[in-house]
């Protein structure tokens, strides 16, 4: 997941006190008022300013960034607050241009087309921020085209990237890079989790410890939190555990078989993340040795979790333990430094420097057995409160309500605005575990559940329509499951709401592959093709083609699907179908064949019992014959349309046809026949002013 915020500087819980960084704050405000390059000249700059922090994990880069940005925020420069988006996944890829844009579209409350790609939506975000003038932190920055890609035009706006060193491609950027804080600053970091008393009885200590974590604050702030968390230690027994390696023989993999394609990976991963000798990987494991083995394996399997903020009940579910012993423990990793309190009460957020190392931990401790089975009670939770989510918004007394009953209270949701708010908080976190469940690979059950459910909830709270972003990402995905497992019906399913979607968004040629890709997928069940399936994407190819105004084509694969409509005895698609050969043959003057099919059409309304549809047919019949200069029967099929409209009470058919009946009147010098018309059309008018003759249903 694209881990986003929109905040303000009144927002979230209080933070501890920020510590240290005076001189790179200034350094940042300075680099503001820079001259850059194109002011130098004399050119405006053309977007944003660009500032750059940039450090390895641990060095407190993104807290920085944070700090700046509210600073900023508060000083009332910059009244649309600060944005924030991770721009790098846990597993260290680069979070697509698109899905950043998306959410930061969100956080604004702007709505972007479903489907829309990169290049789109970045315009969409640029335009949205042209009269705003807002801070963006773009945290994790994986390289300079991808942050290139975000940068607003607006030079109202202001942006914050976060990356491990010097971006190339961003041109006007100096990188403030980090390194450690000040030893002064690291010790009072250090007291702040052991209290002033143990650093002022051993200050020397104090200073050795801080220089055995590299002054680095991740490291220093695990070094406090494990000195908190035992008050009967003192600095000097800190100094002596942390020099000792409690995490070399966690990370070695020769005691385990090793995994098809992980070898190397370990270290590799660990040595890229400045963990393999380094502070942090010794603070860690200063703070990791000091967990109850069941706290221990309770963060490792955090890092199965979708990304951004974590709550109990996912943490319970990844573990298989009670929801209380899950809260307990996510509260004591934030007061050991392992977890950041995220904004929402009792959700936390794991610090991306701890990542790499603690997916080193899933490989070398957990069975990988046990890693699927964690995966599968977090899944297999999240489908059972997405059902919940959907039954609440039943009638009361249904079977979803009774099912609903029936689930333990932490999966409940009492009311319908309770499961909106819960679903709308944690929508980016929903589609992120849709992602991991698709990616994985080994749970495509799980994963085909998942998605049905977190559609149908999103369907149920949202509607189609507002919820058409999401849904289109989702239909995504089980096109992805439904491929790898040959699933041709559920594949051709999900094609033909992709191009529902395509088509709603004025995307007639994407919406075309995507019609055309679910008839493949239907034909390949062969005999056990469903026909409603094969017939659908027939039909919605017809109206593609008619949104290109390829006319011919549309109609051709309307006559496909009318074949098929007849072949089921399915008479409502045939009349449907009829009518819609008649309307595109109609608009490429095809008179005599446009004829045929309207009159097949009322035929087909007259076979069903239903006189307005039928009334209509033939008043488009009329209208066929007009164009084609055949005013005499023109006039006649136009009053046997007008009699079915009168035993059908359409007034305003009525009034159309005796309009149209009073201009062939005309036509034949029927003076009076034509007043006679008009009156009657006034007389049906007069009864509703609102009322209008009826459009052809076709153009010419």
């Amino acid at each position: 997941m694209t881990d986003v915020t929109h905040q303000t500087v009144t927002e979230g819980p209080p933070a501890p006190e920020f510590l240290g960084r005076r001189r790179e704050l200034a350094a940042l405000r300075s680099d503001i008022a820079r001259a850059g390059l194109d002011t130098l000249a004399g050119r405006p700059a053309p977007r944003c300013r660009v500032l750059l922090i940039a450090g390895r994990p641990g060095t407190g880069r993104t807290a920085l960034a944070g700090k700046f940005a509210r600073e900023l925020a508060a000083d009332g420069d910059h009244p649309d607050g600060v944005l924030r988006v991770r721009l790098t996944d846990p597993g260290g890829a680069a979070v697509p241009t698109g899905r950043a844009a998306r959410t930061l579209l969100d956080a604004l409350g702007e709505a972007a087309p479903p489907g829309a790609d990169d290049g789109e939506l970045s315009d969409t975000l640029r335009d949205a921020l042209q009269e705003r003038r807002a801070v963006l932190v773009l945290d994790d920055v994986h390289d300079g085209a991808q942050l290139a890609d975000l940068v607003p035009d607006s030079r109202d706006c202001l942006v914050v990237a976060v990356a491990r060193g010097p971006l190339t491609g961003v041109p006007d950027v100096r990188p403030c890079t980090l390194g450690g804080l000040d030893r002064q600053t690291s010790v009072r970091l250090l007291a702040r989790g052991a209290g002033p008393v143990r650093i002022t009885v051993d200050p020397t200590a104090a200073e050795s410890l801080a220089e055995e974590c590299a002054d680095l604050p991740a490291a220093l702030v695990l070094a406090a939190g494990w000195l908190g968390a035992h008050p009967e230690a003192t600095v000097a027994d800190a100094l002596h555990r942390m020099r000792t390696d409690h995490m070399g023989p966690l990370l070695d993999t020769a005691e385990r078989p090793a995994e098809d394609g992980d070898e190397g990976e370990d270290d590799d991963a660990a040595a890229d993340a400045g963990l393999a000798d380094g502070p942090l990987r010794r603070a860690f494991g200063l703070v990791h040795a000091s967990l109850p083995a069941p706290a221990a394996r309770l963060l490792r399997l955090l890092t199965l979790a979708p990304a951004g903020p974590v709550d109990a009940h996912t943490a319970a579910a990844l573990a298989g333990c009670p929801v209380q012993a899950a809260r307990a423990a996510l509260a004591e990793f934030a007061t050991l430094g392992l977890l950041r309190p995220a904004p929402e009460p009792g959700q936390y957020v794991l610090p991306a420097c701890f990542e790499t190392l603690l997916h080193t931990l899933v490989r070398t401790q957990e069975r990988p057995a046990e890693v699927v089975l964690a995966r599968a009670r977090m899944l297999e939770r999240t489908v059972r409160r997405l059902r919940a989510a959907e039954a609440v918004t039943e009638p009361p007394g249904s079977a979803a309500r009774r099912w609903l009953s029936g689930l333990p209270a932490a999966l409940r949701f009492e009311t319908g605005e309770a499961a909106a708010g819960w679903l709308d908080a944690r929508r980016g976190a929903l589609l992120a575990a849709a992602r991991l469940a698709v990616a994985d690979g080994g749970l495509d059950t799980l994963a085909r559940r998942l998605l049905s459910a977190l559609t149908h909830a999103l369907v149920a709270h949202r509607g189609a329509g507002g919820a058409a972003r999401e849904l289109y990402e989702l239909h995504g995905l089980v096109v992805e499951v439904a491929t790898r497992q040959r699933l041709p019906r559920e594949l051709a399913a999900a094609h033909l709401n992709l191009g529902d979607i395509d088509a709603r968004a004025g995307r007639h040629t994407a919406a075309l592959a995507r019609y055309r890709a679910a008839l493949d997928a239907a034909r390949d069940e062969r005999d056990q093709a469903d026909p409603a399936t094969l017939g659908r994407a027939l039909e919605s190819i017809g109206d593609t083609y008619t949104e290109l105004r390829d006319r011919q084509r549309a109609a051709d694969w309307y006559g496909r699907a009318l074949t098929l409509a007849q072949s089921r005895g399915d008479l409502d698609g045939t009349a449907r179908l009829h009518a819609r050969i008649g309307a595109a043959l109609a608009c490429a003057e095809e008179w005599t064949d446009a004829l045929r099919a309207w009159r097949a059409a009322g035929a087909a309304h007259r076979r069903r019992g239903d006189v307005p549809a039928q009334a209509r047919a033939l008043a488009e019949a009329a209208r066929v014959l007009e164009h084609a200069d055949r005013t005499r029967d023109a006039e006649r099929m136009a009053t046997d349309a007008l009699r079915l409209a009168v035993r059908a009470g359409d007034t305003r058919l009525q009034a159309a046809l005796r309009l149209r009946l009073a201009e062939y009147a005309d036509r034949q010098g029927d003076t009076p026949g034509a007043d006679r018309h008009r009156a009657a059309a006034d007389a049906l008018l007069t009864h509703d002013v609102s009322l209008l003759p009826e459009a052809t249903t076709f153009e010419t």
